[in-house]
């Protein structure tokens, strides 16, 4: 699958970079080995092959298992390394390979929203990813996709053209949690949540208001 990967980035990059005139920003951030586990926002079947284009390490995704089934799509996927999850069932199996990966050292991208956002807003972050975390001791990268709802929003069969810009932020160091409460377990992931929540939803909203402002400026000289 690696060959797959560097056969498809550079055609991918350049599809996407047409089609989307696509940006990464700093992707240095993103560790370039030991287990850490990168966090974006969601809002397209797409999302996990876009922030995989610019990595210099293997990637591997927990992702929802119904896209599997669209044939190239689940291909790519798969390929990129992504693993499906079942997201109406507590999925065993979903939940040991990501164990397995993070023991192994490996990168891996959980959607802490537990699916596709439809408004465009990040939405609450569910508390499993920042569970591993804590048992693992595995740093958070948050991560900001903005301009994919515009660009493919749910409900629509194919994206548009559009802009996409992918923000990878310094990573939240986390130290392992040990032996303790469950209730204490739940305390941490939540405030850990919390501050990954605020970072992704920052960029995002810091974007719309400079859009926003540039475009009231543009009105503005055109009166």
């Amino acid at each position: 699958m690696r060959r797959v990967i560097t056969a498809l980035t550079p055609l991918i990059r350049g599809v996407c970079r047409l089609a989307f005139k696509i940006e990464f920003q700093g992707v240095e951030n993103v560790p370039l080995e030991s287990a850490c586990i990168i966090a974006p926002n969601h809002v397209t079947y797409a999302d996990p092959i876009w922030i995989t284009i610019p990595m210099r390490r293997r990637i591997y995704y927990m992702a929802w298992d119904k896209p599997f089934e669209i044939p190239f799509l689940g291909f790519l996927m798969r390929a990129f390394g992504a693993f499906p999850v079942n997201l109406e069932a507590v999925d065993v199996s979903a939940q040991r390979e990501a164990i397995k990966h993070l023991r192994s050292g490996h990168a891996l991208v959980i959607f802490p929203e537990g699916g596709r956002a439809r408004t465009g807003k990040v939405e609450p972050f569910k508390m499993g990813a920042f569970r591993l975390a804590l048992t693992h001791g595995a740093p958070i990268v948050p991560v900001t996709i903005k301009g994919a709802h515009e660009i493919w929003p749910v409900g629509r069969w194919f994206p548009r053209p559009g802009k996409l810009t992918i923000t990878y932020h310094p990573p939240i160091p986390v130290e392992p949690v040990g032996d303790i409460s469950k209730a204490e377990l739940k305390e941490r992931a939540r405030r850990l949540a919390r501050k990954t929540h605020n970072r992704v939803a920052a960029c995002l909203e810091r974007s719309n208001i400079a859009e926003d402002e540039s475009d009231r400026d543009v009105s503005l000289e055109a009166g």
